[in-house]
């Protein structure tokens, strides 16, 4: 075991608040390197340093498809905290590699679009990230699990999937969230296909849709306020099929979206559940927490009750 020490000379070059002394396990970062946030991973490997972190294992990745097996070796190493450092991506990959395990999860929001440290209420902020991951109360939340992986946030098929796909690394590094509002522009015309829902064995919708999607928390991709009642510990995942078609009923859609409820649209479907079938007319590009897939003409995703562990704020958003 190590314990936690506040060291002000390893701090002092960034003011920021210093970790609170307490005792911890063995530690482990796994950071994509091209992420940027703060004064970069010297900045957090001092800080760490500084706080008496001092049985470490560090890992980077030029890739998030890379970290899982980090993950994996860390776990293997004993480690009891590890700090993920990227985006939504690199969040879903080593959440897939950590679910059902012991270990603690910490986000250092890196990445473009952060959407589970924001719902989590995590900034955009290296000293006060590290600080939620040193000193924070633990929380179990919930994942999702679609064609054999699991999600924290979203996934999606359709509008969604399509939009993800085309915001590429050049895109997004370019734009950043700007980079999904752009793709998602060129795909309000894409038309509608074919599908049939079931949740927990009943059907649930039987139609032509431009979109669905799953949920874990209520702020999805862009920033959308998507669904208004999830939560990411109720046991359920929500379920949102879209059938607008075209720039109008898109722009009534979001901006229903943006000002009121999304059940509300007239282009809106919402319901929750633990399992869901969905099948498509025809292959569609599937999502996961912000990470393209390949196109597929089913869907099977289920939740997985209390399946992370995560370091959260005190104070929960």
């Amino acid at each position: 075991m190590s314990t936690l020490l506040t060291d002000s000379s390893a701090t002092a070059a960034t003011p920021g608040p210093e970790p609170t002394p307490v005792p911890v396990g063995r530690v482990a970062v796994v950071a994509h390197r091209k992420k940027v946030l703060g004064g970069g991973l010297d900045e957090l490997r001092s800080r760490l340093r500084g706080a008496g972190v001092e049985d470490l294992l560090w890992y980077e990745v030029p890739k998030s498809r890379k970290a899982p097996k980090k993950v994996r070796k860390a776990l293997k190493e004993g480690a009891e905290l590890i700090f993920v450092w990227g985006g939504d991506g690199m969040v879903q990959r080593c959440a897939d590699a950590l679910a059902g395990s012991d270990t603690t999860l910490a986000i250092l929001p890196a990445g473009t679009a952060n959407l589970l440290a924001t719902n989590l209420g995590i900034p955009a902020d290296l000293p006060e990230a590290l600080q939620i991951g040193l000193t924070g109360p633990r929380r179990a939340i919930d994942l999702g699990r679609l064609n054999g992986e699991h999600f924290a946030v979203m996934a999606g098929a359709g509008f969604d999937g399509e939009m993800i796909r085309d915001a590429d690394r050049e895109l997004k590094d370019k734009l950043g969230r700007l980079a999904y509002v752009w793709t998602g522009l060129r795909h309000v015309r894409s038309e509608t296909t074919r599908l049939r829902i079931t949740v927990d064995g009943d059907e649930w919708f039987d139609g032509e849709a431009s979109c669905v999607l799953f949920g874990n928390v209520g702020t999805v991709t862009g920033g959308i306020p998507a669904f208004d009642d999830a939560r990411p510990d109720d046991g359920c995942l929500e379920v949102g099929v879209a059938t607008a078609s075209g720039v109008l009923e898109w722009a009534r859609t979001l901006g229903q979206m943006a000002v009121g409820r999304s059940d509300e649209s007239p282009f809106v479907r919402i319901t929750r559940g633990r399992k869901i079938d969905v099948r498509f007319a025809e292959p569609m590009t599937y999502e996961l927490d912000g990470g393209a897939r390949d196109r597929v003409k089913r869907l099977k995703a289920r939740v997985v009750p209390a399946g992370l562990t995560l370091c959260v704020p005190e104070r929960r958003p």
